[in-house]
């Protein structure tokens, strides 16, 4: 499915807006210091953040699990939990794992934790969804040095 990108309504970050059926509407204004964790307080929407580092999405199991900065983080196996508890840091998602081009534009946006998301430079990066992670790609350098400046703001 091909998703047509209206780069105006997009940067407007209109409430109530649609792109492929998935609301745009803002949940939150500031982090308040914490995760995303607009999918039942669960970071990365259950997905595992070491399983990324490998190249693939997976979704984390219920039992294998660990709390931080606010939110459940799931994993797929206790090797990759345990991973993730010696150096949380190089595991979780930038800007506390909200879409990253959201944040360049000032907005937290959720995230499509299989479509939406990239590592580079050994961090990991989340978008909205395959759509938004094209523009981001299209002008990487741009984007990621007015997310890293509406980082502190937001995570207020």
């Amino acid at each position: 499915m091909t998703f047509m990108i209206n780069r105006r309504l997009m940067l407007g970050g209109l409430a109530g807006a649609t792109l492929g059926g998935s609301s745009l509407a803002l949940a939150q204004s500031r982090t308040g210091g914490t995760i995303n964790q607009m999918h039942a307080g669960q970071a990365l929407k259950g997905y595992d953040p070491v399983a990324y580092f490998a190249g693939t999405a997976v979704a984390g199991r219920e039992d294998i699990t660990v709390v931080r900065g606010g939110g459940t983080y799931r994993f797929a196996t206790a090797q990759n939990r345990d991973a993730f508890q010696r150096t949380p840091a190089r595991y979780e998602p930038q800007y506390g794992g909200f879409c990253a081009w959201g944040m360049a534009n000032g907005k937290l946006f959720d995230i499509d934790p299989v479509a939406g998301w990239e590592v580079r430079d050994d961090k990991l990066f989340v978008f909205f969804n395959a759509g938004i992670l094209g523009l981001w790609r299209a002008d990487r350098a741009t984007l990621l040095g007015r997310a890293e400046q509406n980082w502190p703001r937001l995570n207020a």
